[in-house]
């Protein structure tokens, strides 16, 4: 009897935890990655598929326990999608460690809610306890993606390639491509270093911070909310040297004006917003604004509440438009934060709508052609390393 009890609760166990192992990652995916609304074919004006070529600047879609040459029903990017969208180039960014209960006001790094996603995902056990482990095998799945896409998509490093990659889609508008940024420079764990590990793995943009003040600077949601600490100034040194973009997107005012300080070199804000039309900790003030224009920046405008103060492309386009008026047409774009466990306004084939808004804004196609990717061409052509 006891033994028959005791298969009883192993069955029960096992049964548990296939279930656990193979429902929890899909859901937990399907419940933080959704969209307000859906666009239709009815929201493409007529020379939106002729649109040489879109970009964005930041998506999360490698966190995710997710086969990006799929077409899925849930979250906001997939390669089939895509190419739905006209879509060229998308850059992935590394997401690799979040506190328990994130928030935009005060956040610890005591917590880290992405090792227990990796043991739900089944990932390798150095990802559950290494951060700089994780982080590198988001950067190897996408290179794979890349290779298995039969040539559908590619992974773009160097300024060759981009440029190799723009030529070629002239005749096949169905090709896409796509880069990798790190989001927080925790993974590197503490070791200036594995600088160079991520630049050969293919980052090509950093924010020094995400969520939590760490070892590099302060956090715009953090407990300190300091600037560049000494590490943090050798990091950025070294990432001009390299020609690694730096990204002020999560970083306190303090430590973007250390950066200000510091370097003469552009830079981007990947996803984000402005304080003139939505004000929080989070978005750029006009002064932030005009100096990242002095540099040549890129100012990537969102797709989610936070951002934008609204749920909906108007709400975005608005927030483009201030930054337009501010520092011209050619220093914005879209930074949707895509599969970034937010609910965005629309998935990725809501960029039509987005177009839309802009006409009404008063943009001409030129002008929208920019904004909508023409100005992330442009950039990373000038900045990426040439080879």
């Amino acid at each position: 009897m006891i033994k028959k009890i005791f298969r009883i609760i192993l069955i029960i166990i096992i049964l548990a935890a296939i279930a656990f192992f193979t429902i929890a990652p899909g859901k937990i995916d399907r419940s933080m990655n959704t969209v307000v609304h859906v666009a239709n074919a009815a929201d493409k004006v007529s020379w939106y598929d002729s649109i040489p070529f879109i970009a964005d600047l930041h998506c999360d879609a490698l966190l995710w326990d997710r086969d990006l040459l799929k077409r899925h029903d849930h979250g906001h990017v997939d390669l089939p999608r895509m190419q739905e969208a006209n879509e060229a180039f998308q850059v992935f960014t590394i997401v690799s460690k979040t506190p328990r209960n994130q928030n935009y006001d005060k956040n610890t790094g005591e917590t880290d809610q992405i090792a227990l996603l990796s043991f739900a995902q089944l990932k390798s056990p150095a990802d559950w306890f290494s951060i700089k482990s994780r982080a590198l095998h988001q950067c190897e799945q996408l290179a794979e993606f890349a290779a298995e896409s039969g040539g559908a998509f590619r992974l773009i490093t160097n300024k060759k390639e981009m440029t190799q990659f723009i030529e070629d889609r002239k005749t096949n508008r169905s090709l896409t491509a796509g880069m990798l940024g790190l989001e927080g420079a925790h993974c590197l764990e503490g070791d200036i270093n594995n600088l160079d590990v991520f630049y050969k793995a293919g980052v090509r943009y950093i924010g020094p911070t995400h969520f939590f003040d760490n070892e590099w600077a302060g956090s715009a949601h953090g407990v300190d909310k300091a600037g560049l600490t000494d590490k943090g100034r050798e990091l950025i040194k070294k990432m001009n040297d390299l020609h690694i973009i730096i990204d002020i997107a999560h970083a306190s005012p303090k430590t973007v004006q250390d950066i200000f300080d510091l370097t003469s070199g552009p830079l981007i804000l990947s996803h984000g917003g402005v304080k003139g039309t939505c004000d929080n900790i989070r978005n750029l003030s006009d002064a932030q604004i005009i100096e990242v224009g002095k540099r040549n920046g890129l100012i990537g405008i969102g797709l989610w509440d936070m951002a934008v103060c609204g749920t909906d492309a108007q709400a975005t386009a608005k927030a483009i438009k201030y930054v337009a008026d501010k520092i011209g047409v050619d220093k914005v774009a879209l930074g949707s934060d895509f599969d970034g466990a937010v609910m965005s306004s629309y998935d990725i084939n809501g960029f039509p709508v987005i177009v839309n808004e802009l006409v009404k804004k008063g943009f001409n196609r030129a002008d929208i052609e920019k904004i909508m990717g023409g100005n992330v061409r442009d950039f990373m052509l000038a900045n990426l390393p040439q080879n």
